[in-house]
């Protein structure tokens, strides 16, 4: 249970896959939010709101 290659309490990634599940994550995250920021104009255009 105590493995010295996993990274902090109740985790079970070792570094690699923590890594790797990091950079996946921070991916997704930016092309969400480049969506979400089109989507956003679009709309802007469309009909502004301010």
């Amino acid at each position: 249970m105590n493995d010295p290659e996993r990274m902090g309490p109740g985790t079970y990634l070792s570094p690699e896959e923590a890594k790797e599940f990091h950079k996946l994550f921070i991916t997704s995250f930016l092309i969400f939010t480049a969506v979400a920021a089109v989507a956003h104009f679009l709309v802007w255009n469309w009909r502004p709101w301010l």
